[in-house]
């Protein structure tokens, strides 16, 4: 093979890496993009999940409060002379 075409077929073989190298530049650039799309997103779904779980606290004490409250009102009208219908 004459040395000027294995030059050329270098040549060649050079610009291909040269251009795969670019598309992989670009590549890794748009995948860190997602990656931080995906992090604040991540970050916004926690927030709101802790947010979900503190509401759910305060209605599990809510509820686990309600049958002492329910007994205290029924004692209260007793008291004041509410009776039940008949």
């Amino acid at each position: 093979m004459p040395a000027q075409q294995r030059n050329g077929e270098l040549q060649e073989a050079l610009a291909a890496l040269v251009r795969s190298e670019a598309i992989l530049a670009a590549n890794e650039a748009a995948f860190v993009g997602r990656l931080a799309h995906m992090d604040e997103r991540f970050a916004r779904i926690e927030t709101r999940l802790t947010n979900i779980e503190a509401i759910l606290l305060r209605h599990e004490h809510i509820l686990e409060a309600l049958p002492d409250a329910i007994g205290r009102l029924r004692k209260d009208f007793r008291e004041i002379g509410f009776k039940r219908r008949e």
